[in-house]
């Protein structure tokens, strides 16, 4: 009977460890199916961004002028969500954060990241007294920041490596890249060439490389250096720019470049709204 019983056992062991082994193989299967969302949004002449980890985290970096935002953002996220993790400011001119008074009166904002150039704009100013006034911790963006979005998708924050209050705020602009599975995704604000050259001098080409190029400053020729755009060596190259602007952007010599290196280019006064799903294994499907 003593032997049965052990029998028994071994067998039911045996079949729970099975269907252990089965449902954690089902687990990370589903894992590997859950993809990023990376969209540059269509907010005319200006930054938008939107992140959401494959767990759900939600990044809003830059919002663009005032009075455009809310409306790209149902291109990405349902009606009735009313809450942003995260905004990062790259830098304080109205085309990168007029957008953002509009998000705080709809959403709830967890945290704010931003570069530390300061603006003496009503817009910056307002801005700053609306996030104090709701209590929303504020994080100034330093290299060697990693911020963990879940799910293995994380953001290395690049640029500023120093004290940036007194520059221009082009220059102290956030640089960050994005990484997920084999995708990722260099976020270059409005740095201009002389910040790419400080990025470079600190950062080797493999750390640099990146499948995707948010391209600097809307495409204008003071950003985007042959220099760094080799060492970033994108597939992808995505230009958030106003149709028939006023700067002329993006620049012809920014095109010729990005068209010397290979690069597919993307634009928001062409494409619109363009929406990237990302997979671990895959890497990422364009929605225009």
């Amino acid at each position: 009977m003593l032997q049965n019983f052990k029998k028994y056992g071994l067998l039911i062991f045996t079949a729970f460890l099975l269907i252990a082994a089965v449902f954690i193989f089902h687990l990370d299967w589903q894992s590997s199916q859950r993809k990023l969302t990376f969209a540059m949004l269509d907010i005319g002449q200006g930054d938008a961004l939107f992140i959401e980890s494959p767990t759900g985290t939600q990044i809003l970096i830059d919002a663009g002028p005032p009075r455009k935002i809310l409306s790209q953002l149902l291109h990405v996220m349902p009606a009735f969500d009313r809450s942003i993790d995260a905004i990062i400011i790259t830098n304080p001119d109205q085309d990168h954060i007029g957008g953002f008074s509009d998000i705080l009166k709809v959403y709830k904002v967890g945290k704010v990241f931003y570069s530390g150039t300061l603006s003496d704009s009503k817009t910056y100013q307002n801005l700053e007294t609306e996030i104090k006034n709701k209590n929303i911790p504020e994080i100034l963006a330093k290299k060697g920041m990693v911020l963990n979005l879940g799910g293995g998708a994380v953001i290395d924050i690049l640029f500023p490596d120093r004290d940036v209050s007194s520059w221009p705020t082009n220059d102290g602009s956030v640089v960050a890249k994005l990484s997920y599975g084999k995708t990722s995704i260099m976020l270059t604000g409005d740095a201009p060439q002389s910040t790419e050259r400080i990025i470079l001098s600190e950062n080797s080409p493999a750390q640099l490389h990146s499948d995707i190029l948010k391209v600097g400053h809307h495409g204008s020729r003071n950003s985007s250096s042959l220099e760094f755009l080799q060492a970033v060596s994108p597939e992808y190259a995505l230009i958030s720019d106003g149709k028939d602007n006023k700067y002329g952007h993006p620049h012809k010599e920014v095109l010729d470049i990005l068209n010397q290196i290979g690069a597919k280019i993307f634009r928001t006064d062409q494409d619109g709204t363009i929406v990237m799903k990302c997979d671990k294994i895959n890497g990422c499907m364009i929605n225009k």
